[in-house]
């Protein structure tokens, strides 16, 4: 038998997953009850897997009988870009300075992931690994307060990109994710921190907003399709 924590940190990680997957969409709803059903814990422990997401700026809560995927606004997706593009120059700044080949090692074999994702043509898989290629520069600068900022703010852009996002080759991302490891191993901040202005840049461009009129499945479907992976 699971403990609680296992139980919780499993249905985190999934229903993350889920959102920034784009399987579940802003504004689906997450009743309580469907979610312990499927994680087979009490309403207490979903709450506490809710709050977390809610902190991630992934699920809204206030004021609501019934928790939601987040909607953030145009005017906070901007707002959230702007404030990640001043943290990512700094990790920018503080991994260069820790730079050795077993970070280089790390970060290629990430960028080799995303390649063969987008080579299987796994379009949700390539979009999680890109965020999570962030995820691992902010890890590898060895502030932890910064790499908890900024897992907040790459969660929150990923569901924005769900939510306003126009399509794009997922190669264009991955060949830019292998040029800021080449300016990081270069040793020049200033093109590192050029590089990765332009890349969020981009990232942000692609927002736009489109209407889908697609019947998603039921949240228990898509739940399982995550619980499956193990």
């Amino acid at each position: 038998m699971s403990s609680n924590s296992d139980r919780v940190e499993i249905a985190h990680r999934t229903l993350r997953q889920a959102i920034i997957e784009q399987a579940l969409k802003a504004g689906t709803k997450l009743p309580e009850d469907d979610i312990g059903q499927h994680f087979s814990m009490s309403r207490t422990l979903v709450r506490v897997v809710l709050s977390k997401l809610q902190a991630q700026g992934l699920v809204d809560t206030y004021h609501k009988r019934t928790a939601t995927v987040a909607q953030p606004s145009l005017e906070e997706a901007r707002d959230a870009f702007a404030v990640r593009r001043a943290l990512e120059r700094e990790v920018m700044k503080s991994v260069m300075k820790r730079w050795s080949p077993v970070i280089e090692k790390i970060l290629r074999e990430h960028v080799q992931e995303e390649e063969a994702a987008h080579a299987k043509g796994d379009v949700r898989l390539s979009t999680r690994l890109a965020g999570e290629f962030h995820l691992k520069l902010a890890e590898l600068s060895g502030n932890a307060l910064l790499e908890r900022y900024l897992s907040e703010l790459v969660s929150r852009c990923s569901l924005i990109l769900a939510m306003y996002s126009r399509p794009h080759s997922s190669e264009c991302a991955i060949s830019e994710h292998s040029s800021l490891i080449g300016a990081l191993k270069s040793g020049d901040l200033a093109v590192a921190e050029h590089l990765m202005d332009e890349h969020l840049s981009s990232v942000e461009s692609r927002a736009l907003i489109e209407e889908d009129l697609a019947v998603e499945p039921e949240l228990g479907t898509i739940l399982s399709r995550y619980t499956s992976r193990g």
